[in-house]
């Protein structure tokens, strides 16, 4: 039950990353970075991407992703037809891995040491759609103050 739970609140927030791409009347507003505030929704978009193929994907789903988080907050002006492009892809390692997840394995500890101590999987997957959610807010708060709307 939690992880179609899971399932759908990843794809439901990463659409909506898409959508508030989208919505960005100035593609290059995508990767503006005004006084106070660190990072572009574009470096947030790759981040997320970065973080789902890492720890989802290759960790859970075996695919081979590597991992340059340097490159998620240094790249800048990546097209927003790329950035929703990975996005998209990004949903279908989700879709794929997670349905592949024996719910048993979910109270194993998570392969990796991520947040300073030991997890259980399934407490790792719910942090990372929180984590998700949490920049999802960051980018639809970032359009709207650099686009004025």
């Amino acid at each position: 039950m939690i992880l179609k739970t899971l399932t759908d609140l990843f794809i439901r927030d990463l659409n909506r990353v898409r959508t508030e791409l989208s919505l960005y009347r100035h593609e290059a507003n995508i990767w503006a970075v005004l006084p106070g505030i660190s990072n572009s929704a574009g470096n947030l978009s790759l981040h997320l991407v970065g973080n789902l193929n890492t720890y989802i994907g290759a960790e859970l789903g075996q695919t081979g992703y590597i991992r340059h988080r340097d490159l998620e907050f240094s790249r800048r002006d990546v097209p927003r037809t790329e950035l929703i492009q990975q996005l998209d892809q990004t949903i279908e390692v989700i879709e794929r891995t997670l349905a592949n997840v024996d719910p048993a394995r979910l109270a194993d500890e998570y392969p990796l040491l991520v947040l300073g101590e030991k997890t259980s999987t399934e407490y790792f997957l719910v942090h990372l759609a929180t984590h998700l959610s949490y920049h999802l807010g960051q980018i639809n708060y970032h359009r709207r103050l650099v686009e004025g709307v």
